[in-house]
């Protein structure tokens, strides 16, 4: 008989520990920041990393093809995308913010066995983040900086070596630094403010009046031209669509990866948990492995709402706007320069804008363009390539007493060992195929990952968060239609391979 239970009283394992870890902690939540006026730059944060993520592969890339070749009626995608991803976001942040934990971790706390799922989202998080595409991409970018043309077949090796070492400077800035979560944030915060004010500025000085009100009413799926809706394309490239529709937003598993950030920023229970460390100026932090529970009285719950407020404006405020942004402003620049019906996947893609109108404008202005292409994709892998270590770390901290325990639980060594492998990784990837072909499997990986993450995100908030925490029937409804809405794009996907 166990010491100190009384004979006849069964004992039930916790359920959050059921899976195989072990179970949260009782604590109470710390008090959130009231921020006003300009402290709510500071006061929010994961939301500008996942933007900053997200203005990058889709919004520069996948979605320009889509609308050169087919119309800004499919602006319709990015804002129902836009609006589902927002609020996953903020189902995301709503487990972190009561456990502390990163949500990897809550999916790992449901059966069959944590170790199951630590293979299955890690496996993944390699099939649609492993491929450095935005360092590829970039390339062609930085190619015409220094030669004024767009490459071509014959500069395969040129475009390759400039991608290799555009990755290997983004595995650079993860060296340094107090607290990467905050690198991060502050890179992001140049990043966004600069890429949208700059082509905002591009849009209102070059694109015409008749072409914002066709991307405005393309929001809706509207063709102005036709006057009519038109929500799918006759002919459509399903396996180009819906990358197009995973990326439109941010992209499954960086959805996922913010709240690893939110966690790092100390949003909620995560001020308990610990953060990352950089290498180069961080000093060694204990980072828990397990989570936290709270008693959900009055003033708990007074809190909790101050924290959702903290939530609801870092995703509404800044995710969501700036990611409908983000899209909206490089199509109107696409569809005035680029022919209509061009496909313009290939090397040369990110410099596909900046040659367009540097035959009308001149090589300055197509040079300021391929800088800010070029920053732009490179931000992107730095977020990529942060968020891919970052997960994996997580994932082995968490369900490894063993990794935890070596070389004295110093989390620092974890994470640079998984860099340095994603790192050699990435070096050979670059060689398989062309970038904008890998950044399109790679959307197409996140289509999937959304459409069995919604579902297990809805399942772990409902049945591990406490009740008066947990998310309203019209919350639960929505990532019900969240994992149809992308459903249907992977399947046609699929189909259009058969």
């Amino acid at each position: 008989m166990a010491r100190g239970i009384a004979p006849g009283v069964a004992t039930e394992r916790a359920v959050e520990a059921r899976s195989g870890l072990d179970p949260w902690t009782h604590a109470e939540l710390p008090a959130p920041p009231n921020p006003r006026g300009l402290a709510w730059v500071s006061a929010v944060g994961p939301g500008v990393i996942v933007l900053g993520a997200s203005i990058g592969g889709g919004e520069f890339l996948l979605g320009p093809t889509v609308f050169v070749r087919h119309g800004l009626t499919l602006l319709w995608v990015t804002s129902v995308a836009v609006f589902f991803q927002t609020v996953f976001n903020t189902e995301l942040m709503r487990y972190t913010l009561a456990t502390g934990e990163p949500v990897f971790t809550g999916f790992m706390r449901t059966r069959p066995h944590a170790v199951v799922w630590a293979w299955f989202y890690a496996i993944l998080f390699f099939l649609q983040v492993g491929w450095p595409a935005s360092a590829g991409v970039a390339s062609g970018a930085i190619f015409f900086l220094f030669t004024g043309r767009v490459p071509g077949p014959p500069d395969i090796n040129a475009v390759y070596a400039i991608g290799v070492c555009t990755f290997l400077l983004c595995v650079a800035l993860l060296l340094v630094g107090r607290r990467i979560e905050r690198t991060l944030e502050l890179l992001n915060w140049i990043m966004v403010v600069c890429t949208l004010g700059g082509l905002l500025i591009l849009a209102l000085v070059l694109v015409p009046v008749r072409t914002w009100v066709a991307a405005s009413a393309g929001l809706a799926g509207f063709d102005t031209a036709r006057a009519t809706f038109d929500f799918l394309p006759a002919q459509a490239d399903f396996f180009l669509l819906a990358g197009f529709v995973a990326y439109s937003g941010c992209g499954g598993m960086m959805n996922i990866t913010l709240s690893n950030w939110a966690r790092d920023k100390g949003y909620g229970m995560g001020q308990r948990a610990g953060y990352i460390p950089a290498a180069m100026g961080g000093q060694r932090i204990q980072l828990a492995a397990t989570g936290f529970t709270f008693t959900t009285d009055e003033e708990a719950l007074v809190r909790w709402r101050g924290w959702w407020r903290l939530v609801r404006a870092d995703q509404w405020g800044v995710f969501f706007v700036g990611a409908i942004a983000g899209m909206m402003l490089p199509a109107l620049l696409y569809v005035t320069f680029l022919p209509a019906g061009a496909d313009i996947r290939g090397l040369g893609i990110s410099a596909a804008l900046a040659s367009s109108i540097g035959t009308q404008y001149g090589p300055l202005l197509a040079g300021a363009i391929a800088v800010l292409g070029a920053w732009l994709l490179f931000k992107t892998q730095l977020d990529l390539t942060e968020a891919l270590v970052r997960a994996i770390t997580d994932i082995l901290w968490t369900g490894s007493r063993r990794v935890r325990a070596w070389r004295g639980g110093d989390v620092r060594l974890v994470y640079y060992s998984v860099l340095v492998l994603a790192a050699s990784w990435g070096i050979v990837a670059l060689r398989l195929a062309q970038p904008i072909i890998l950044l399109q499997v790679a959307a197409n990986v996140a289509g999937f990952v959304f459409v069995v993450a919604t579902l297990h995100l809805l399942y772990i908030n409902m049945r591990l968060l406490p009740p008066a925490v947990r998310p309203s029937p019209a919350r639960c409804a929505v990532l019900v239609a969240m994992s149809l809405f992308y459903g249907f794009f992977v399947v046609h996907s699929v189909k259009s391979f058969f």
